[in-house]
């Protein structure tokens, strides 16, 4: 949990605050089982009534859902807020501004009036999708994802530079090999090509018509067939090393040296050392007392 979010005082706010914000206890897993149900909710109400047809027909329907679901979200936050010490300090942060961005298009069409106002409004209510990033908060493994990702950055950053310089390289080659009516009427023009060959889409708004050209496309499409598996293989070894720290710790035993045992585990794998160092091992006192010579 972080620092600042914290009860504001002993009480009916402590209580409220373990039900929202912890789920240790039956009420706080209710608390987020029925808020991820109405999430997800009201993200298929907002993805049905882009529908045409469904609008057509259910329009009302979804316009009523769509208020109650805020108005809902609305208390949520409004508790959220009563039951914090700082509360201002959980509006900085990122879940305070999904809340807010989450509620605020719905309550902004009751103060933008004008015909002309409606298209903007419709662009505001897109931004409910933004709900959906609400549930992160209930996902544990979602921080691991994001410290495998932080600690991937510089990697894939030189991969996307070294690929960037490939395709800038194939797209010159190929300004000068190819026509501009085949397409190639400019470098960055011939660099769409080449991205698009790369990753293997193949759109076929631009092709190569010369046998030079072809071969090397061919060549491109190989190439990217053999690296598109190198930021997958990157990212996932840092998921790998996030998850190897979150379970096993770097604490070496005091009997034998070995290291990366499960935070959990008292003894270690090898020699059977008590590994806890600030406390006694409780085996000790039990095997002196049936040591030879020991009285009773």
């Amino acid at each position: 949990m972080s620092s600042h979010l914290k009860p504001a005082r002993e009480g009916l706010r402590t209580r409220i605050f373990q039900v929202i914000f912890e789920s240790d206890t039956l009420l706080g897993k209710g608390f987020d089982v029925a808020l991820i149900v109405a999430i997800l909710a009201s993200v298929i109400v907002v993805l049905l009534d882009s529908v045409a047809a469904f609008r057509t027909q259910y329009g009302t329907w979804f316009y009523w859902l769509e208020w109650g679901f805020t108005l809902a979200f609305t208390l949520e936050l409004a508790v959220r807020l009563y039951c914090l010490e700082r509360p201002f300090w959980y509006l900085r942060s990122f879940y305070g501004i999904v809340d807010v961005i989450a509620i605020l298009p719905t309550w902004l069409m009751l103060l933008i009036p004008g015909a002309q106002s409606l298209v903007v409004v419709r662009l505001l209510r897109v931004l409910r999708i933004f709900r959906v990033l609400r549930l992160m908060q209930f996902v544990g493994e979602g921080r691991l994802l994001l410290d495998a990702l932080k600690r991937s950055m510089r990697q894939i950053f030189l991969f996307f530079f070294s690929i960037f310089m490939l395709v800038t390289i194939f797209a010159s080659v190929m300004y000068l090999i190819e026509s501009p009516e085949a397409g190639f009427t400019s470098i960055p023009q011939s660099i769409y090509w080449a991205i698009v060959s790369l990753t293997t889409v193949g759109y076929g708004d631009v092709v190569p018509v010369t046998p030079l050209g072809q071969a090397i496309t061919v060549i491109l499409m190989l190439i990217g067939y053999s690296i598109i598996a190198v930021p997958t293989g990157v990212f996932s070894a840092q998921v790998i090393r996030s998850i190897r720290e979150e379970r096993y710790s770097d604490e070496a035993c005091p009997g034998c040296g070995h290291e990366h045992h499960e935070k959990r585990a008292k003894y270690c794998l090898l020699c059977g050392t008590w590994l806890d160092e600030e406390t006694s091992d409780p085996r000790a006192s039990e095997m002196g007392s049936d040591a030879p010579g020991s009285t009773s």
